[in-house]
This record gives C-alpha cells, sequence and structure tokens, in this order.
C-alpha cells in the first residue's frame, strides 16, 4: 500500500471559473476590456498561489498548449502530441530539437519564480531560436523591472513588455509573448507565472475588426485591449483545464491506498506533477514489467488517460 505525503496529496475546493459577465463577447471600450480582465485574474489569483496536488500538471499543460501554438507563429507544423514526443523521447541531457526547445522554454516559464537576469533570458532567447547580444539582454532586465515596477495594471504591464520587445527586434515575437506572461506575474505578485497569453495569439480577440481580421501584434493599435480580452479567455481556458484536472486527480487519490506496487507512489507523484508519463517508466522501486502493470491497473480504474494512441512507447496523464 502507498503512502503519500499529505503535502502532496492535499487537495482544494473545486477550481474557481471565470464570472460570466466577464466572458461577455461584445467589449464596446477599453475601461470594459480592461474591467472583465481584472475579474478574470481575480478569479484565478487564489488558484495561481496555492499549491493543490496536481498543480505541476495543470501548470504542464497550460506550458503544452502555449507550445502548441507557439508552432505556428515559429512556422513549424508540430502539434501538441508531436511536441510530448520531442520532450518523452528526449534522453536526458540530449538536445530535443527546435520544437522540443520551445516546448522546454514554457516548461521552464511554468516551473521557475518570475525573477529575470541576464543568463537567464539568454538561455530562453536560444530556446527559443534567437540570437541576443549581452548589452541588449542587460538592457531587457532593466526595462522588465520598470515596467513591472510601474504601478501599471498587470494586462497593461504585460502588453507594454511585449510591445518593448517587438519594437527592438521585430523577429522575436514569440519571446515577447513569453515576457508578457512572466511580467504580468511579477506585477501580480504570483510565485510563479502561468503561460496564457501565446495560446490566444491567433483566437479572435488579436484579431482587427476590418481589414480583413488582420492579427493584431504587440505595439500596434489597441493591442493592449486585446491583451486584455484575452486573458479573459486565457484564464477561462485555465480554469475549464484546472477543473477538469481536478477531478482526475480527486480519483487517482481515491484509489491510491488500493496500489500495492512497490514504488507506486512515485508514478502517483509523477502524474500529478507533469503533463505525461513514459509507460516504460523505472525507478529504484518500479521495474519496467512493473510499471506497464501498474498503468494498466490505472487505466482498468478509469484514473490515467493514454495520451499517444500508440501500442508502444505509450504515455499516461490525468
Amino acid at each position: 500500500m502507498i503512502r503519500l505525503d499529505p503535502a502532496t496529496a492535499s487537495s482544494v475546493a473545486a477550481p474557481p471559473t471565470v464570472p460570466a459577465w466577464a466572458l461577455a463577447d461584445d467589449v464596446r471600450s477599453d475601461s470594459d476590456a480592461a474591467f472583465q480582465a481584472g475579474a478574470a485574474l481575480a478569479s484565478l489569483d487564489t488558484l495561481a498561489r496555492a499549491q493543490p496536488a496536481w498543480a505541476g500538471a495543470w501548470r504542464q499543460r497550460l506550458a503544452l498548449n502555449c507550445a502548441a501554438a507557439s508552432m505556428r507563429l515559429a512556422g513549424r507544423a508540430e502539434d501538441a502530441a508531436c511536441l510530448r514526443d520531442a520532450w518523452q523521447l528526449c534522453p536526458a541531457g540530449a538536445d530535443p530539437g527546435p520544437a522540443g526547445a520551445i516546448y522546454g522554454a514554457w516548461r521552464q516559464l511554468a516551473l521557475q519564480p518570475p525573477a529575470v537576469s541576464a543568463d537567464r533570458l539568454a538561455k530562453v532567447a536560444e530556446m527559443l531560436g534567437l540570437a541576443w547580444d549581452d548589452e541588449a539582454l542587460a538592457d531587457l532586465c532593466t526595462q522588465i523591472e520598470d515596467v513591472a515596477g510601474s504601478q501599471r495594471p498587470a494586462p497593461f504591464a504585460a502588453a507594454a513588455i511585449a510591445a518593448h520587445v517587438l519594437a527592438t527586434r521585430p523577429d522575436a515575437e514569440l519571446f515577447a509573448l513569453w515576457l508578457a506572461d512572466l511580467v504580468l506575474a511579477q506585477s501580480l505578485h504570483w510565485p510563479r507565472p502561468l503561460p496564457l497569453l501565446m495560446a490566444q495569439a491567433f483566437g479572435p480577440a488579436f484579431r482587427t475588426e476590418g481589414g480583413g481580421g488582420k492579427r493584431i501584434r504587440p505595439g500596434e493599435k489597441s493591442f493592449e485591449r486585446s491583451v486584455c480580452v484575452a486573458l479573459v479567455h486565457a484564464v477561462a481556458d485555465a480554469c475549464r483545464l484546472a477543473s477538469e484536472l481536478w477531478r482526475r486527480a480527486e480519483k487517482l487519490l481515491a484509489v491510491s491506498p488500493k496500489l500495492r506496487a512497490k514504488g507506486a507512489s512515485d508514478v502517483i507523484f509523477l502524474l500529478l506533477n507533469e503533463d505525461a508519463v513514459a509507460g516504460s517508466l523505472t525507478t529504484k522501486n518500479l521495474s519496467r514489467f512493473a510499471a506497464r502493470r501498474l498503468f494498466e491497473r490505472l487505466q482498468h480504474l478509469e484514473v490515467v488517460r493514454e495520451l499517444s494512441g500508440r501500442t508502444s512507447f505509450r504515455l499516461f496523464g490525468l
């Protein structure tokens, strides 16, 4: 029988939802957009600060969603399934390839506090396929500190740093949106950022009403308003995902006392903290054969899903 750390196994009440009135599509003014964004972010705030058992899986699923949207901006064709494979099939310490590196940048955003340094930004820029000189990165760090400390409302601070990056480097829109989420977290004093905005980059929030629905880029007219509207949709999606994972995690934790495989607690910990876990997992307490049997048991209990659709090198998650 497995023993879970009470802190790890602790859960929270049902995740919040964005008020229905804040999701109204008829946004008539910039102030309306800002007010709706504030209401949405207030709904998410408690969850962003909490540490429910499934928070890791939630954050990594948000990172995957943003990484998948990033592929279009980067001119690549990989979808979420391809990105999972690029990450899971890559040996530790090996190069995951361009798509896997972009996914890694979003995972890093979700895992680390929203602090900045020239070294960290250099690594992220490299993961996103950008070359950036040291002096420019030092200037960018200063600009981030100025924007985050300017007392601007969080959505406007996020929009400002994105606009600054694109004005400096027109080829760095992906980095601009990555930094927008980081500055949003700084402004809201969240312990770690949530990958949000990139997933909305090709959605209606960033489309002009006229001109054939041209996409609004950072720094362009109405970009701040678009960020506010995009955040409402992003937060609503994040809350829906949280509710889904909360239900699945509750089922997983409920059946955990029935699992007698040695090392089962390691698997449950990974399932609660990762987007996907390889069915071929081995640990010091669990052989590959034992892991396969455990995942089959968890599937039979309907508390995990197989995510790859393959019969070999299978991936499992909440």
